[in-house]
């Protein structure tokens, strides 16, 4: 292709546009100095590490009898201590969730913080004017702490940008009151049974539980009538705290992306498919219906995702064009940031996370991708003599494939194996997200493959669903079998597939994925290190119930290539986060109630 040149003719310039009535033409603003910006967010960040510092020290209070008597001892009479140093589990647990959606520049966390610590500041200056408490040097230090959270505060407001769920407030509310029944309820029973003072009513031992749900320090002694152990008073203190987290979860949740696929999404998901799907193997999964997607400005690349548990998990590579993957990529992170969802991509390619670690993300081999290529594909050899022992012996027995396009079944035999399939799925939940397509005889897949393997009595035993991936590719969506039947059907369909396709113009086919595949490989070789040897020999202890080593064994057996496919993320301390989020996602862990 010739160079593009460069013309030295100066453009145009403009006519000068007369302003409408009642309409201004204002200058562009101006870009942000980049210290300010940096002082923006250092003065954020500033917070967090405040609050994350007042958090150890109220737990640190709660644990040691003598540090929580010099801090009640601060916080009251003529002391008072710096915003949120209490000695309580409340306070502890509000100052640490606090730092957690601060740390997310959640704006409904800086407003939280704002209102209380503000009025609170006000409050201690007005203090500081009159003779008791201006004297001691305590209180101005505990204002100068206080001041300093307040300026950060105002000083890194712009970077709290992330928004909540409109939802928030009336599931706090609910959260609020019915979680104060109970666990005031609780704590109420227990001062009850407890209490050593003869002669209390209820009234007092509902006050007595709500102070000590504050505080465990010398609040609730204002309440003389009740008197309850110390292991009494800390159990209403945890109730109380548990209460309070919970409300501030409702409170400041991240929204849970409930836009999904629509139909002119999925149209144009399909339209990038059709000119770029041959470059991904997991590019068609990204037309599940449970996921959201965001296209880059130019509509010309797109990713796929679904939002569990406050993550936006995406799988595989941006779909499109590799030039538009990355302003495919900054609308992706730019709407994690203003919804504070930890972003994360679950079976990326190396290519597509080489442009991902270019905007900000880390990689994680997670394992291998088995591709096999037809042209080098051959049941001869010493090598494929399990494999073509087991094909033999299953087509000895009798057992027949066909093969064929979603589109060319009736629907009366579609009806049927997706009945089957329902009823050989290991366990009711539908397993799957990033290599699984999650719905099977859906009209608008026709071009997905399907392989139908029937006994000598011409019984259905088992199946096996391709989606396309791109026009001379398929890759491996679902895998069902009779449990009952012979040994090794999958291995014979799959030596059929792989003899029959190219008749029909396939050259490749991808297979299962084998996590940390490299780590079976390598810890098996002579002179592996004792590191790989022993988290060779974890994977294999986990095996045991999950399939981590027979997966990897299972795919060896066709020879295939490896393609190595990663995890990508922004901070190492979300990969927990990430790893339960995609768990719920794949369908290996179920919660109550939606994600």
């Amino acid at each position: 292709m010739p160079a593009q040149q460069t013309t030295l003719i100066p453009p145009p310039v403009p006519a000068p546009r007369t302003p409408r009535r009642g309409i201004r033409f204002l200058p562009p603003p101006l870009r942000a100095h980049p210290g300010g910006r940096r002082l923006r967010t250092r003065a954020a960040t500033a917070t967090v590490w405040y609050l994350r510092l007042l958090a150890v020290l109220n737990i640190a209070a709660v644990v040691s009898l003598p540090f929580r008597e010099e801090v009640h001892e601060h916080n009251a009479g003529e002391y008072f201590t710096p915003y949120l140093a209490t000695a309580g589990l409340v306070s502890a647990a509000l100052a640490l969730f606090l730092a957690v959606v601060m740390r997310r520049r959640k704006r409904a966390a800086w407003l939280f913080n704002l209102l209380l610590a503000g009025p609170l500041l006000g409050l201690y200056a007005v203090a500081l004017t009159r003779a008791p408490y201006r004297d001691h040097a305590f209180n101005w230090v505990s204002t100068a702490l206080t001041g300093l959270f307040v300026a950060a505060l105002l000083l890194g407001r712009r970077e709290f940008d992330a928004i909540g769920d409109r939802s928030n407030p009336r599931l706090a509310l609910a959260v609020g009151v019915g979680g104060t029944l109970v666990s005031g309820g609780l704590g109420t029973l227990l001062v009850h049974a407890t209490n050593k003072v003869t002669g209390a009513t209820l009234k007092d031992e509902i006050a007595y539980t709500l102070l000590r749900g504050i505080s465990v320090g010398p609040l609730a002694d204002r309440v003389p009538a009740v008197h309850a152990p110390r292991w009494a008073d800390m159990t209403v203190n945890v109730l109380m705290a548990v209460t309070f987290l919970l409300v501030l979860y409702a409170c400041f949740r991240a929204p849970r992306g409930a836009r999904l696929l629509a139909e002119e999404d999925e149209r144009r998901l399909r339209d990038l498919l059709d000119r770029h799907g041959e470059r991904d193997s997991l590019g068609y999964f990204a037309l599940r219906r449970d996921k959201s997607v965001i296209f880059s400005p130019s509509g010309k690349a797109a990713i796929a995702y679904r939002v569990v548990g406050g993550v936006s998990l995406a799988s595989g590579d941006p779909l499109g064009d590799p030039e538009a993957w990355p302003g495919a990529i900054d609308a992706w992170l730019a709407e994690a940031r203003r919804h504070a969802w930890t972003p994360a991509v679950m079976g990326a390619s190396e290519e597509a996370g080489t442009v991902y670690a270019r905007h900000g993300l880390d990689a994680l081999e997670l394992g291998d991708e088995a591709i096999v290529d037809l042209a080098d594909f051959t049941l001869d050899g010493r090598a494929m003599r399990v494999v073509r022992q087991a094909h033999n012996r299953v087509r000895r027995a009798g057992y027949t494939v066909r093969i064929r396009r979603h589109e060319d079944i009736p629907a009366e035999e579609m009806a049927l194996l997706v009945d089957r399939a329902d009823h050989w799925r290991d366990g009711a939940t539908e397993r799957g997200f990033s290599m699984a397509l999650g719905r099977l005889g859906d009209p608008s897949d026709g071009r997905c493959v399907m392989l139908e393997c029937r006994d000598a009595d011409g019984e259905p035993r088992a199946l096996l669903s391709f989606v396309p991936w791109g026009e001379r590719g398929l890759s491996l969506d679902l895998m069902r079998r009779d449990r009952a039947c012979e040994n090794g059907l999958m291995e014979y369909m799959v030596v059929e597939l792989l003899l029959q396709a190219k008749e029909s113009g396939i050259d490749r086919v991808s297979l299962n994925f084998a996590m940390f595949r490299s780590v079976f490989e390598r810890g098996a070789r002579l002179g592996a290190g004792p590191v790989l040897r022993l988290w060779r020999s974890v994977l294999t202890f986990f095996s045991r119930w999950w399939q981590i080593e027979s997966l990897y064994r299972a795919n060896a057996k066709y020879r295939p290539v490896w393609e190595p496919r990663f995890l990508l993320f922004a901070k190492s301390s979300d990969i927990p986060r990430i790893g339960l989020a995609s768990a719920r996602a794949e369908g290996f862990l179920t919660l109550p109630g939606r994600s």
